[in-house]
Protein backbone atom coordinates (compact mmCIF):
# COMPACT_ATOMS: atom_id res chain seq x y z
CA UNK A 1 0.00 0.00 0.00
CA UNK A 2 1.38 3.41 -0.98
CA UNK A 3 1.42 6.24 1.56
CA UNK A 4 -1.29 8.89 1.33
CA UNK A 5 -0.59 11.68 -1.16
CA UNK A 6 -1.79 15.21 -0.36
CA UNK A 7 -5.25 14.87 1.18
CA UNK A 8 -6.72 11.78 -0.43
CA UNK A 9 -5.78 8.21 0.42
CA UNK A 10 -7.28 5.32 -1.52
CA UNK A 11 -10.01 7.70 -2.71
CA UNK A 12 -11.95 7.17 0.52
CA UNK A 13 -10.46 9.07 3.43
CA UNK A 14 -9.83 12.80 3.25
CA UNK A 15 -7.24 14.02 5.72
CA UNK A 16 -7.21 17.49 7.20
CA UNK A 17 -5.39 20.07 5.09
CA UNK A 18 -2.36 21.71 6.68
CA UNK A 19 -1.88 25.48 6.76
CA UNK A 20 1.20 27.36 7.94
CA UNK A 21 0.27 30.83 9.18
CA UNK A 22 3.30 33.10 9.23
CA UNK A 23 3.70 36.37 11.10
CA UNK A 24 0.13 37.02 12.23
CA UNK A 25 -0.41 38.84 15.53
CA UNK A 26 -2.44 36.97 18.15
CA UNK A 27 -5.84 38.54 17.40
CA UNK A 28 -5.42 38.20 13.62
CA UNK A 29 -4.26 34.59 13.96
CA UNK A 30 -7.34 33.89 16.07
CA UNK A 31 -9.78 35.39 13.57
CA UNK A 32 -8.10 33.74 10.58
CA UNK A 33 -8.02 30.37 12.37
CA UNK A 34 -11.69 30.56 13.37
CA UNK A 35 -12.61 31.46 9.80
CA UNK A 36 -10.56 28.65 8.25
CA UNK A 37 -11.87 26.05 10.70
CA UNK A 38 -15.46 27.17 10.13
CA UNK A 39 -15.15 26.61 6.37
CA UNK A 40 -12.57 23.85 5.90
CA UNK A 41 -11.13 20.76 7.55
CA UNK A 42 -7.75 22.27 8.43
CA UNK A 43 -4.92 22.04 10.88
CA UNK A 44 -3.19 25.38 11.37
CA UNK A 45 0.38 25.77 12.55
CA UNK A 46 2.17 29.03 13.17
CA UNK A 47 5.60 30.45 12.50
CA UNK A 48 6.66 33.81 13.89
CA UNK A 49 9.58 34.60 11.58
CA UNK A 50 10.79 33.84 8.08
CA UNK A 51 13.55 31.63 9.53
CA UNK A 52 10.95 29.67 11.53
CA UNK A 53 8.72 29.34 8.46
CA UNK A 54 11.52 28.05 6.23
CA UNK A 55 12.48 25.52 8.91
CA UNK A 56 8.89 24.31 9.19
CA UNK A 57 8.44 24.18 5.40
CA UNK A 58 11.56 22.06 4.98
CA UNK A 59 10.44 19.66 7.71
CA UNK A 60 6.74 19.19 6.89
CA UNK A 61 4.25 19.27 4.05
CA UNK A 62 1.71 22.10 3.91
CA UNK A 63 -1.22 22.61 1.57
CA UNK A 64 -1.10 26.40 1.95
CA UNK A 65 1.07 29.09 3.51
CA UNK A 66 -0.56 32.33 4.67
CA UNK A 67 2.00 35.07 5.22
CA UNK A 68 1.34 38.47 6.73
CA UNK A 69 2.62 41.49 4.82
CA UNK A 70 4.59 42.61 7.87
CA UNK A 71 5.50 39.85 10.32
CA UNK A 72 4.39 40.70 13.84
CA UNK A 73 7.48 39.30 15.61
CA UNK A 74 10.12 41.38 13.83
CA UNK A 75 8.22 43.49 11.28
CA UNK A 76 10.12 41.86 8.42
CA UNK A 77 8.53 41.86 4.98
CA UNK A 78 6.38 38.80 4.24
CA UNK A 79 7.23 39.04 0.55
CA UNK A 80 10.75 37.90 1.45
CA UNK A 81 9.30 34.52 2.42
CA UNK A 82 7.57 34.35 -0.97
CA UNK A 83 10.92 35.07 -2.69
CA UNK A 84 12.72 32.40 -0.67
CA UNK A 85 10.02 29.81 -1.33
CA UNK A 86 10.03 30.50 -5.07
CA UNK A 87 13.84 30.22 -5.18
CA UNK A 88 13.75 26.78 -3.53
CA UNK A 89 12.83 24.00 -5.99
CA UNK A 90 11.32 21.91 -3.19
CA UNK A 91 9.11 24.76 -1.93
CA UNK A 92 8.24 26.61 -5.13
CA UNK A 93 5.16 24.42 -5.67
CA UNK A 94 3.69 25.09 -2.21
CA UNK A 95 0.88 27.64 -2.58
CA UNK A 96 1.52 30.81 -0.61
CA UNK A 97 -0.92 33.71 -0.09
CA UNK A 98 -0.25 37.17 1.23
CA UNK A 99 -2.60 38.43 3.93
CA UNK A 100 -2.93 42.16 3.28
CA UNK A 101 -5.72 44.66 2.67
CA UNK A 102 -3.55 46.60 0.20
CA UNK A 103 -4.10 45.84 -3.50
CA UNK A 104 -0.59 46.96 -4.47
CA UNK A 105 0.98 44.50 -2.02
CA UNK A 106 -1.30 41.70 -3.26
CA UNK A 107 -0.23 42.47 -6.85
CA UNK A 108 3.44 42.45 -5.84
CA UNK A 109 3.02 39.10 -4.06
CA UNK A 110 1.41 37.54 -7.14
CA UNK A 111 4.21 38.95 -9.31
CA UNK A 112 6.68 37.19 -6.99
CA UNK A 113 4.88 33.85 -7.41
CA UNK A 114 2.19 33.84 -4.73
CA UNK A 115 -1.40 32.94 -5.47
CA UNK A 116 -3.98 35.71 -5.05
CA UNK A 117 -4.52 36.29 -1.34
CA UNK A 118 -6.97 38.21 0.80
CA UNK A 119 -7.00 41.00 3.34
CA UNK A 120 -7.79 40.91 7.03
CA UNK A 121 -10.93 42.91 6.23
CA UNK A 122 -12.05 39.96 4.05
CA UNK A 123 -11.77 37.32 6.78
CA UNK A 124 -15.13 35.60 7.01
CA UNK A 125 -16.27 36.65 3.54
CA UNK A 126 -17.44 34.36 0.78
CA UNK A 127 -14.81 35.96 -1.50
CA UNK A 128 -11.99 34.89 0.84
CA UNK A 129 -13.48 31.40 1.17
CA UNK A 130 -13.58 31.15 -2.63
CA UNK A 131 -9.89 32.14 -2.82
CA UNK A 132 -8.98 29.47 -0.27
CA UNK A 133 -11.18 26.66 -1.63
CA UNK A 134 -8.80 25.44 -4.38
CA UNK A 135 -6.11 24.82 -1.76
CA UNK A 136 -8.14 23.71 1.26
CA UNK A 137 -11.06 21.80 -0.26
CA UNK A 138 -14.75 22.50 -0.42
CA UNK A 139 -16.05 25.26 1.80
CA UNK A 140 -18.85 24.16 4.09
Amino acid sequence: MEPCERSVCQGEFIMSRRVLSVGQCGPDHGSISRFLKSKFDVTIETADTIVDAMHDLRGSRYDLVLVNRKLDADYSDGSELIRLMQADPELAQVPVMLVSNYAEHQENAVALGAVAGFGKNDVGSSAAAARLEPYLGSAS
